[in-house]
């Protein structure tokens, strides 16, 4: 795999493989995330996905896919870290399966660019029928997840427990800033971020690095280069002094405990490994202590956020069982601290952990998902040498990355008959 500078602030990264039978592509920007531009992206990206000025419409669109053998194009916005990646990705048949030496990346790769600097416009700014409807579409999918209080609780953890900070900040930015934006506005950010933003572009199969590259080149020929917009280097933060609890009611009939922690460790990989045997694997001591033994969660689970240094709990409860439930996680993560495991938690957490980043070679999307993140990170591990050093994580650097953990914040989402 290689990376080589394309563009000014234009990055390719080339992953040459005949292990699928497709060829994966992707554009990305990859911008600070900011409470005043998440918006804006997010839908910016969906209006863009409507039209380009050759293909103005979803239907044509549609037709010029079919005629490539059915490919696949659609938007993504991601959070990695502290910023923001937004774009397209694209998906077709490998040239080598193809009949009569025909050739689809290169009109792949003109659609990606077209998508980003040949957009459907109207007087002179981006299609405003687009703009009404992707903005009311992007409204609602926010607003969606209090629909699904899981999801709902997962992201009034993040707000509370980053609160100030850039990775407090949804993906798709909070839905009263998206209601107010103008076509006009939008127009003028189009241009701004598609001039000083950094775009990260992305192949992986068969094609030679030198006909990827050509064939990007020409499609993003267009692209304004005026100025820098750097992705952010994500920071972190010391927990407080006390652990902030906050609790909400809502007309639930399950309780959702979401448990934050901060981690100043720089031990990367027993973080990790740590965190599998806290809560990330179905042999960790949450699922089979708290969860199994104890019957106290419906589910529970934990997140390592690697970029940001967090670790994040998941769990459904019955309302009363809050305190003890609380009490019996900061337990598990205490047995971790002491070195109080058995052998076979750590050699199941270690294979589960090995296997899952294994499995990412599986993948072009996972790998291309793998490649991103480092791109905004500005880092340069590769999933071999990240597998190399999670088997070389020893006991005591598990216990020394366990004692890095500190609490930050509790959010317990209840029912109002829960109320005292």
């Amino acid at each position: 795999m290689t990376r080589q500078t394309l563009l000014e602030n234009v990055y390719l990264t080339h992953m040459p493989s005949e292990k699928f039978k497709t060829s994966f592509l992707s554009a990305q920007m990859a911008v600070p995330l900011l409470a005043e531009t998440a918006g804006l992206n997010a839908l910016l990206v969906n209006v863009l996905s409507r039209g380009t000025a050759r293909l103005p419409d979803m239907a044509a669109l549609g037709r010029e896919l079919d005629l490539l053998y059915g490919a696949q194009l659609e938007p993504a916005v991601r959070k990695m870290g502290e910023n923001q990646l937004f774009g397209f990705m694209a998906s077709c048949i490998d040239d080598r399966f193809l009949p009569g030496g025909e050739r689809l990346l290169e009109p792949l790769t003109e659609l990606l660019g077209d998508m980003f600097c040949r957009p459907a416009v109207q007087d002179g700014g981006l299609n405003g029928d687009y703009v009404d409807s992707e903005r009311e579409n992007l409204v609602d999918l926010i607003r969606s997840d209090i629909n699904d209080k899981r999801l709902y609780a997962a992201r009034r953890l993040m707000e509370t427990m980053c609160a100030g900070e850039p990775y407090g900040v949804g993906r798709m930015g909070r839905a009263g800033d998206v209601e107010r934006i103008t076509r006009q506005e939008l127009s003028g950010h189009y241009r701004s971020v598609l001039s000083r933003g950094r775009l990260e572009l992305f192949y992986c199969g068969s094609a030679p690095e030198d006909r990827v590259a050509d064939a990007f080149r020409r499609a993003f020929a267009g692209l304004p280069r005026q100025g820098l917009l750097e992705p952010a280097v994500t920071t972190r933060r010391a927990a407080p002094a006390s652990c902030r609890v906050v609790e909400e009611a809502m007309d639930v009939t399950q309780g959702k405990l979401c448990m934050g922690f901060r981690t100043d460790s720089g031990d990367v990989p027993a973080t990790m490994l740590m965190n599998a045997m806290f809560g990330g694997e179905v042999t960790s001591k949450l699922f089979l202590n708290v969860r199994e033994k104890l019957s106290l969660c419906y589910y529970v689970s934990s997140s390592f956020h690697r970029r940001k240094g967090l670790i994040t709990v998941y769990s459904g409860i019955e309302f009363e069982n809050c305190d003890r439930a609380v009490a019996e996680i900061s337990a598990q993560l205490e047995d971790l601290k002491n070195g109080r495991w058995e052998d076979w938690e750590l050699q199941g957490a270690r294979s589960s952990l090995i296997s899952s980043l294994r499995s990412t070679e599986d993948s072009a999307g996972a790998i291309e998902s793998f490649v991103m993140g480092q791109a905004a990170a500005g880092g340069s591990e590769t999933i071999p040498v990240l597998l190399e050093e999670v088997r070389a994580v020893t006991p005591d650097r598990i216990r020394e990355a366990a004692a890095a953990v500190k609490p930050d914040t509790i959010y317990f989402l209840k029912g109002k008959e829960a109320i005292a």
